[in-house]
């Protein structure tokens, strides 16, 4: 598979989680990625789907704990260009595969580590996944409450692909391009926290400057008021209202017949008026009535897709979302493409 990433090799220690997220999209960027893990039967592997079933990948088996499979090891870096690993902070040094040790022998080396809170800090050998790090990063505790008053469990693994994944991507492609101006490699201590803080700078740079707590409904972007909410339909599907622009907000209250709160959008002492009125509007068609209508009209609503209406999606198909693929044991099934800008045959 070509890209823009041709010619670069990729060695990826990890089988779950934000280092396997990252490989992927390496992958897709046309990177040669070489899944380096256990022999077959030694490890726990993920669903054959997952990580879109590690298309267009390479994969070796080597015992890490035996003097051949850390000769084998070392020998696949001396030619590589990056290594992403996610074992606990340490782990790597002990088995003889660290950073230190593949940069003694390939000094223009990327080494990436990527763990749930970083390799330093009193967290650091602490166990996580995606929950706790979405918790001690601030994004649960300003996110919208369940009716008992508790934070949600978010729909997707936002910490893991965007707070991980992206992450440890990004600053891999940034330590390449570094590296092809000044010709040294770079060392990469990926932290999922520290990437959930910086998806939540926006609120906690607020915090910081002028006091303000964020919280729920705080803010525009946390349901204060009602031209940013989700609503029900008359079908008991939602849509997505996200009219924050007073533009956008005139045209919604035109098209559904409620001109006297043009002037009213961020007036706190008539929200629940103007909330109770929408909630009334939309109960009475269907979503995707709403949707044929206030979606093509600069009302910035969206329908609410449950994943089966998502993969035949409109937009996504025209946009070569998703793409077939063949296992030997479960046969031709679809998964998402190569879906991020400048990615495989989407260039």
């Amino acid at each position: 598979m070509s890209g823009m990433l041709d010619g670069i090799t990729v060695l990826d220690l990890s089988t779950v989680g934000p280092a396997a997220r990252a490989s992927r999209w390496l992958a897709d960027y046309g990177a040669r990625v070489v899944k380096v893990g256990a022999p077959a039967g030694l490890q726990i592997e993920p669903p054959f789907y997952a990580y879109s079933a590690h298309r267009g990948m390479e994969r070796v088996g080597l015992d890490l704990k035996s003097p051949d499979g850390l000769s084998d090891f070392m020998a696949l870096a001396d030619d590589a260009d990056v290594v992403i690993e996610s074992f606990r902070p340490g782990v790597v040094d002990r088995l003889g595969i660290g950073y230190d040790a593949v940069r003694s022998r390939n000094p223009r080396i990327v080494y990436c580590s990527t763990s749930g809170y970083g390799q330093t800090g009193p967290r650091s050998q602490w166990a996580g996944h995606d929950l706790n790090y979405l918790g001690v990063g601030g994004f649960l505790d300003v996110s919208g409450r369940r009716a008992d008053g508790q934070p949600p469990i978010p729909g997707a693994t936002v910490a893991d692909s965007a707070g991980g994944g992206m992450h440890a991507a990004m600053a891999i492609l940034a330590a390449l391009v570094h590296r092809a101006s000044t010709g040294h490699g770079a060392y990469l201590d990926v932290s999922v926290a520290d990437g959930v803080l910086a998806l939540m700078a926006l609120a906690v740079d607020e915090y910081l400057a002028v006091g303000v707590v964020p919280a729920p409904g705080h803010g525009i972007l946390t349901g204060r008021y009602a031209c940013y909410d989700v609503y029900a339909c008359a079908d008991d599907r939602w849509l997505t209202v996200a009219a924050i622009e007073p533009r956008f907000w005139a045209n919604l209250c035109t098209a559904l017949g409620l001109v006297r709160w043009i002037e009213h959008q961020t007036d706190d002492d008539v929200q629940g008026e103007i909330r109770a009125e929408l909630t009334a509007v939309f109960r009475t068609r269907t979503r995707d009535e709403w949707v044929a209508e206030l979606g093509p009209a600069d009302t910035c609503v969206a329908p609410v897709l449950a994943v089966p209406e998502v993969v035949d999606d409109e937009q996504y198909a025209a946009r070569g979302a998703f793409v077939e693929a063949v296992d030997d044991e479960h046969g031709t099934f679809r998964q998402v493409g190569h879906v991020l800008a400048g990615s495989g045959s989407r260039s």
